[in-house]
């Protein structure tokens, strides 16, 4: 039941009747989130396969990049372009907080998207041609690994909201059981340099979020968002660099 949850709540796959995201469960959906992860990089890994058959490769990655905004719903995107127009608002931290809530795009969400689906693009490009499926999958799982961490470790700023619900059911043992599974895909698959990714993965979760508890009152759905999409450019940018050395 916990991993319908997560998957319900981290994708737009075609699932049975949904469950209410509440209760123990809740906590309980966060350790699934790095193989939520790996399931949507295996995925893209499979249209890669399929669309690499006939297409360039510059085509098959911006289409890797529409296909991950349709499974995902833009969860990620939005919340995203959200922060970037929260975080660089020159007002008050509580300021900073109602823009995160608005539902219009700044200028800064506009750029920050922008730059961010062109970095992801050109990092596709730049895959080692036989490990690409290897590093989607590792990619996709240790970004939904780093909201794990930044949910069950930082504090929330606001006192309700869907992302109040996760913070309030998320417990060390969600923690414990993500990063499992985190570093299994990620070793298993890649080994030393997987192991690298996770310690990359952490040490941007931590920066991030301490960079945001510097200018708003704590973490929020969008932050969370926002976590991952940095989290997926940078791995994507260094996984060849790691897998070099």
């Amino acid at each position: 039941m916990s991993l319908l949850v997560a998957l319900q709540f981290l994708t737009r796959l075609p699932l049975p009747a949904g469950l209410p995201i509440a209760g123990p469960r809740v906590g309980r959906a966060l350790g699934w989130f790095p193989l939520v992860g790996a399931l949507l990089g295996g995925l893209l890994a499979l249209a890669d396969a399929a669309l690499s058959l006939v297409l360039p490769r510059g085509l098959v990655d911006v289409l890797l990049l529409v296909l991950l905004a349709l499974l995902t719903g833009g969860l990620h995107l939005d919340g995203f372009m959200d922060t970037c127009d929260g975080l660089f608002s020159l007002r008050s931290p509580e300021e900073r907080l109602a823009i995160l809530r608005d539902s219009r795009v700044g200028s800064f969400g506009v750029v920050g998207l922008t730059s961010l689906l062109l970095l992801q693009w050109a990092a596709l490009g730049a895959l080692p041609t036989e490990r690409r499926a290897a590093c989607l999958v590792v990619t996709l799982a240790l970004a939904r690994w780093a909201m794990v961490y930044a949910i069950v470790v930082f504090p929330y700023a606001r006192p309700a909201g869907l992302g109040r619900i996760f913070k309030d059911e998320a417990g060390p043992h969600a923690l414990v059981a993500a990063t499992l599974l985190g570093a299994a895909a990620a070793v298993g698959l890649l080994g030393l340099a997987g192991l690298a990714a996770l310690a990359l993965a952490a040490g941007t979760t931590w920066l991030f979020a301490r960079y945001c508890l510097g200018r708003l009152p704590g973490l929020t759905g969008d932050t969370y968002g926002a976590l991952n999409e940095l989290v997926e450019t940078l791995l994507l940018v260094l996984l060849p660099l790691l897998l070099q050395g």
